[in-house]
C-alpha cells in the first residue's frame, strides 16, 4: 500500500468505519426489534435466538475465509464485494415474508458482513503503521461501537413504532452505498506480498464445529439432550480434526502458532467473553424491558441509552490509553465494570429497581466501551503485516463466536428456567443463572487481562513474532528457489 497523507489515512478510516457502524448497527436495532418480530412472525425463544445467531454464526465461520482471501486476491475488492452483499442481504431481510426465510436471507447479510470488518481492520493496519497512531485509530473504530449502541435502540424504537420492524433493515441501504463509492474513489489496494493457498478442509471443520456446536445449545431446551447429542459430537470432532489438521499444513486456514503469543490467546478468550457477555446482556434486557415492563421499542430504546453513551464515551479514552500504557489498564478497568455490571443483576435483582438498573446499564457500558481496543490493538501487533488480515479475522471470529454463544446459552438458559410459565412472572428468576454467567464471563476478562498483559506475555509475543517472521522468510525463499 502507498503512503498516503494524513489526511488521506483518516478518510480511509472513516470509510472503513461506515462498514463497522452497519454491522453493529444492524445487531443493536436487531435487538430492540426481537418482541415485534416475535408477535408478527409467531416465534418462539429459540426462533428469536435463531435471528441474532444464524448472522453470528455464519459470520464467525467466514471471518477467517475472508481475512485471508483479502489478503491474497486485494482488500478493497473483498471489501467492495462485502458491502454489495451485505446490502442485497438488508433489503431481502426487510422483505422476508416468514422466520424461515428471515433466518436464510440473515445468513446472506453475514457473507457480505464476514468480508467487512475483519478486512476493514486489516486496511486501517496497512494504513497505521506507527504503533501510537494505530492505537488511536482502533480506538475511534471502537467508539463507532458505541455510536452503533446508541443510535441502534433509538433508531430501531422510532422505526418499529412509527413504520415496522421491516424498516430497520432499510438504513443499511443507504450507509452501505456511500461506503461502497467512497471506497471505490479513496482506499487504494493492497494485499499480501505472498499469496495464501485456500485451506478448504480447515474452513469446514470451522463450520462444523461453529455450527454444530450453537445448534446444539440453542435447541436442547427443546429437544433434549439425546437429540442434540450427536451434534455436540461432530462440534467435538471437528475441533479435534482442526487441532490434527491444521499444524500439518504450510498455509493453514488458523496458523496455530499465533496461540503461542500469551497476548494473542489472551484476547481471543478476552474477546469470546465480553462479547457472550454483549450477546446474552441485549437478549435479555430487550426481553425485559418489552416483555416484563410492557415498554414499547421506543422507550426500551431510551433505557438502553445508559449502557451506549457510556461505551461511546470510553472507547476513544481506551485507544489512548492503549496507545500511551499498553493494554493492561483497560483490561483491568473492563473486567472490573463488567464484573460488577453482572452482579448486581446475578446477586441484587437489579431489574426490580430502576436506580440499580440504571447503575448496571452504566457499569456494562463502561466496561465494554474499554474492553475492544485492547482486544483489537493486541490481536494484530507484533504479527508479520503480511498476515494482518488473518490476525485481525481471528479476532473477529472471536467476537462474533463470544455473541454467538452468548445468545445461545443465556437464552437456552432462560427458556428452561422460564418453561410454560409467562414471561412476565417467571423472569427474573429465570435470568438470574443468565447473569450469573455474564457475571463469569465479566470476571475472564479481569482475570486474563492482568495475566497475558505482563512482562513474560511481552516476551512471548515476541518469540511468536519472530518464530512467524522467520518461516515467512523461509518460504520466501523456498518459493524463489523453486521458480
Amino acid at each position: 500500500m502507498p503512503e498516503l497523507s494524513p489526511r488521506r489515512r483518516l478518510l480511509v478510516l472513516a470509510i472503513c468505519c461506515m462498514s463497522l457502524l452497519i454491522v453493529s448497527l444492524d445487531n443493536t436495532v436487531l435487538n430492540v426489534a426481537l418482541p415485534s418480530m416475535q408477535r408478527d412472525l409467531h416465534a418462539t425463544t429459540s426462533g428469536l435466538q435463531w435471528t441474532i445467531d444464524a448472522y453470528t454464526l455464519v459470520l464467525a465461520s467466514l471471518l477467517m475465509l475472508a481475512g485471508s482471501t483479502a489478503d491474497r486476491i486485494g482488500r478493497k475488492r473483498v471489501f467492495m464485494a462485502g458491502l454489495v452483499v451485505f446490502s442485497v442481504g438488508s433489503l431481502l431481510c426487510s422483505l422476508a415474508p416468514n422466520l424461515s426465510l428471515l433466518v436464510v436471507f440473515r445468513m446472506v447479510q453475514a457473507v457480505g458482513g464476514s468480508m467487512l470488518n475483519p478486512v476493514a481492520m486489516s486496511i486501517i493496519t496497512n494504513t497505521f503503521t506507527d504503533a501510537r497512531e494505530r492505537a488511536r485509530a482502533i480506538g475511534v473504530w471502537g467508539a463507532v461501537v458505541g455510536i452503533s449502541m446508541a443510535a441502534g435502540p433509538l433508531v430501531g424504537g422510532l422505526l418499529v413504532q412509527s413504520v415496522s420492524w421491516r424498516s430497520i433493515f432499510w438504513i443499511n441501504l443507504p450507509v452501505g452505498l456511500a461506503a461502497l463509492l467512497l471506497t471505490l474513489r479513496f482506499v487504494p489496494e493492497s494485499r499480501a506480498p505472498k499469496a495464501r493457498r485456500p485451506d478448504p478442509v480447515g474452513q469446514l471443520l470451522v463450520i462444523a464445529l461453529f455450527g454444530s456446536l450453537t445448534y446444539g445449545i440453542i435447541e436442547a431446551p427443546d429437544s433434549g439432550p439425546t437429540a442434540v447429542g450427536p451434534f455436540m459430537a461432530i462440534a467435538f470432532a471437528a475441533l479435534l480434526g482442526l487441532l490434527w489438521y491444521e499444524p500439518r499444513r504450510t498455509e493453514p486456514l488458523i496458523d496455530l502458532r499465533f496461540f503461542r503469543s500469551a497476548p494473542f490467546s489472551g484476547a481471543t478468550v478476552i474477546a469470546i467473553s465480553a462479547f457472550a457477555a454483549l450477546g446474552g446482556f441485549l437478549f435479555l434486557s430487550t426481553l425485559y424491558l418489552q416483555n416484563v415492563r410492557g415498554l414499547d421499542a421506543l422507550h426500551a430504546g431510551l433505557w438502553m441509552l445508559p449502557m451506549a453513551a457510556p461505551t461511546f464515551l470510553c472507547a476513544p479514552l481506551s485507544g489512548r490509553l492503549v496507545g500511551s500504557r499498553g493494554p493492561r489498564l483497560p483490561l483491568l478497568i473492563a473486567g472490573t465494570a463488567m464484573t460488577a455490571s453482572g452482579a448486581l443483576f446475578a446477586a441484587f435483582e437489579a431489574e426490580t429497581s430502576n436506580a440499580a438498573l440504571l447503575a448496571g446499564y452504566v457499569l456494562f457500558g463502561i466496561g465494554f466501551g474499554f474492553v475492544n481496543a485492547p482486544i483489537t490493538n493486541t490481536a494484530v501487533s507484533g504479527m508479520p503485516r503480511a498476515q494482518a488480515g488473518v490476525a485481525a479475522a481471528v479476532a473477529s471470529t472471536s467476537r462474533q463466536l463470544g455473541q454467538t454463544l452468548g445468545v445461545a446459552v443465556v437464552g437456552a438458559v432462560l427458556a428452561s428456567g422460564i418453561g410454560s410459565s409467562p414471561m412476565r412472572q417467571a423472569f427474573v428468576t429465570a435470568a438470574r443463572p443468565g447473569w450469573w454467567i455474564l457475571t463469569a464471563c465479566g470476571l475472564a476478562v479481569l482475570v486474563l487481562g492482568l495475566l497475558t498483559s505482563g512482562h513474560w506475555a511481552r516476551r512471548t509475543a515476541e518469540r511468536t513474532a519472530e518464530t512467524l517472521q522467520s518461516a515467512e522468510i523461509r518460504q520466501t525463499v523456498s518459493a524463489a528457489r523453486r521458480g
